[in-house]
C-alpha cells in the first residue's frame, strides 16, 4: 500500500494516467468518509509509489464528491478517466 494511505483505509479505485508513472487512489475511511490521494513512480524510486499532494487529508461524504474533487484538482485524472470508458 502505498505511503499517506493509513491501513485501515479501503482503496476502492487506482487510477493510472497512460505513461503508468501518476496515479489517483479513492478510498474509503472507517469513519464512513471518502478521500483520494495523488502518487508518482519514477525510476530513481525503484518503482515505489510516492505520494505528490496531501489531499488525503480531506474528507469527503460520498465518494462520487471524492472523485469531483480529485478530477478538479488533478491535471491528468479526467483524460484518464475518459480513456478508461472507451476500453470498455
Amino acid at each position: 500500500m502505498s505511503k499517506r494511505i493509513d491501513k485501515s483505509w479501503v482503496v476502492f479505485d487506482s487510477i493510472e494516467n497512460l505513461e503508468a508513472n501518476r496515479c489517483v487512489d479513492l478510498f474509503l475511511r472507517p469513519d464512513g468518509t471518502y478521500g483520494f490521494e495523488e502518487f508518482r513512480r519514477d525510476p530513481e524510486d525503484a518503482g515505489e509509489w510516492t505520494p505528490m499532494q496531501y489531499y488525503s487529508g480531506k474528507a469527503f461524504g460520498s465518494k462520487e464528491e471524492a472523485l469531483a474533487e480529485a478530477i478538479s484538482a488533478v491535471v491528468w485524472l479526467g483524460q484518464a478517466l475518459q480513456g478508461r470508458s472507451t476500453k470498455k
